[in-house]
């Protein structure tokens, strides 16, 4: 049985990733399984296009192009996926880097024909070199990483996370590419759930659909000092509470809050008891912990609310467009 092609797609915005852009596009190009292309889809920045484009001018593997639709990661993804030829479809975050196994341990979930996704394990790289004591690994997912309490293993799930996931490109074919209007545009406000909402359409579409976690396909992704701080924990967990209302609005709470329901009266009251045991221990940052996930908490179930009133108003809606394959343009 012939091994299924992968394309790998990388979203990049800014010159400011100019040289984490490099590094996750060699660790692609050094993976034990090669990819067949890797796609750098630039959302609406000219002049990264064209420095890039010089950039793998020579580099045949590596293409080149911009974004088709409006600003933002999920149009940009989009534009990744009808451009590509895999019948796998891979995404890597530009401030993140693969081990060289990534793709092979992808590529083996896809054995079974049932496999519609396979997501992988997210680790983050602190800028200030170590985790700041008071930040919970239960909210890792805050800076784009795998948080304490997901399954090990390689596990079935309801959703894959973005930054770290492949689908089968039919997947795409059944439910549509990812909504736009949802995740994130740039440096506004740091949205998510777009692949949250992609999956759980995906399953409605085909009831049959297996969505895998394989915790062996790493990557380590890099976390900017300015994410280290209380204050962008409380900026994005709101986010994260506004995309959720989002999410329930269109496929309902029963499935758009079933994971999250678990993470909250299972997972996090474990880590407010941790982190109070680790304080009363005179441990370092554990009251610190303990605070954050309250914090946390309350901080996105505000946002939830705000964003269901909107969402009832009408003033908050996002877009899913169907994906129609060019299978060709780019710059490089």
């Amino acid at each position: 049985m012939n091994e299924p092609d992968v394309s790998v797609v990388v979203c990049v915005y800014t010159e400011d990733r100019w040289e984490d852009i490099l590094a996750a596009v060699a660790s692609v190009r050094a993976q034990s399984r090669p990819a067949l292309e890797t796609l750098l889809v630039v959302d609406h920045n000219q002049a990264l296009l064209e420095r890039l484009a010089k950039e793998y001018k020579e580099t045949h593997e590596v293409r080149v192009l911009a974004n088709a639709g409006p600003r933002g990661l999920s149009a940009g993804r989009n534009t990744g996926i009808a451009a590509s030829h895999g019948e796998i479809i891979a995404f890597l975050d530009d401030d993140a880097v693969a081990e060289r196994d990534w793709l092979r341990h992808f590529a083996d979930g896809y054995t079974d024909p049932r496999v519609m996704a396979v997501g992988g394990r997210t680790m983050p790289i602190w800028a200030s070199g170590r985790r700041p004591a008071w930040f919970p690994e239960e909210f890792d997912w805050v800076v784009g990483c795998t948080y304490k309490g997901l399954p090990e293993g390689r596990v079935q799930v309801r959703n894959v996370l973005g930054g770290n996931a492949s689908f089968r490109r039919t997947a795409f074919d059944a439910a549509g590419g990812f909504a736009t209007g949802i995740g994130r545009d740039g440096d506004k406000r740091p949205l998510g759930c777009e692949e949250t909402e992609l999956c759980i359409r995906l399953t409605r579409a085909r009831p049959d659909a297996v969505l895998l976690i394989d915790d062996r396909a790493v990557i380590h992704h890099r976390v900017p000092q300015v994410r280290e701080h209380f204050g962008y924990f409380r900026t994005r967990t709101y986010a994260e509470g506004l995309s959720k209302a989002l999410v329930a609005r269109s496929v309902g709470a029963d499935k758009g809050l079933e994971s999250e329901r678990r993470y909250t009266t299972r997972v996090l009251p474990a880590g407010v008891a941790r982190g109070l045991r680790d304080a009363l221990l005179a441990r370092p940052g554990g009251a610190g912990r303990a605070g954050a996930i309250v914090a946390g908490v309350l901080t996105a179930a505000g946002g939830y609310v705000l964003g269901s009133v909107r969402a009832r108003r009408g003033g908050a809606t996002f877009t899913v467009v169907e994906i129609e394959r060019s299978g060709e343009g780019g710059t490089a």
